[in-house]
């Protein structure tokens, strides 16, 4: 079964990462668009994205690998261009939402995250 973890906010983010200790399994992170009260992202591409992700995590992800939802804030936190988000290396991200493979070259953004077979290789790749 894949291991889901969830964190809100670049500094939890980046504390949850520090301690992470994912057993040489492969991590994979999407981040994305805050919640609202609706319990929908306020990110209408995160929305879309968000079965297609679903999906692809329960059929394709390795079983012992570890899904981390990021939460990148509200949109004016996200839409701030000094969001540390965009600026930190490992993450700089563009655009939400957005799943890379952590410590990898694997990314997928935006639209590509509605896309089955797009998402089938990513998680099939390996490191």
């Amino acid at each position: 079964m894949v291991n889901k973890h969830y964190v809100a906010g670049y500094d939890a983010f980046v504390a949850f990462m520090k301690d992470f200790n994912d057993n040489g399994s492969p991590v994979n992170v999407l981040f994305t668009g805050a919640k609202m009260e609706n319990g929908e992202s306020w990110c209408s591409d995160c929305v879309e994205a968000a079965p297609f992700i679903e999906n692809a995590v329960a059929s394709s992800a390795p079983k012992e690998s570890h899904f981390i939802y990021v939460d990148v804030g509200d949109r004016p936190t996200w839409k701030d261009m000094n969001n540390p988000f965009r600026k930190d290396k490992n993450t700089h991200l563009s655009v939400i939402p957005t799943l890379i493979r952590w410590k990898n070259p694997q990314r997928l953004e935006g639209e590509q995250l509605t896309k089955t077979e797009l998402l089938e290789l990513f998680f099939s790749e390996e490191d």
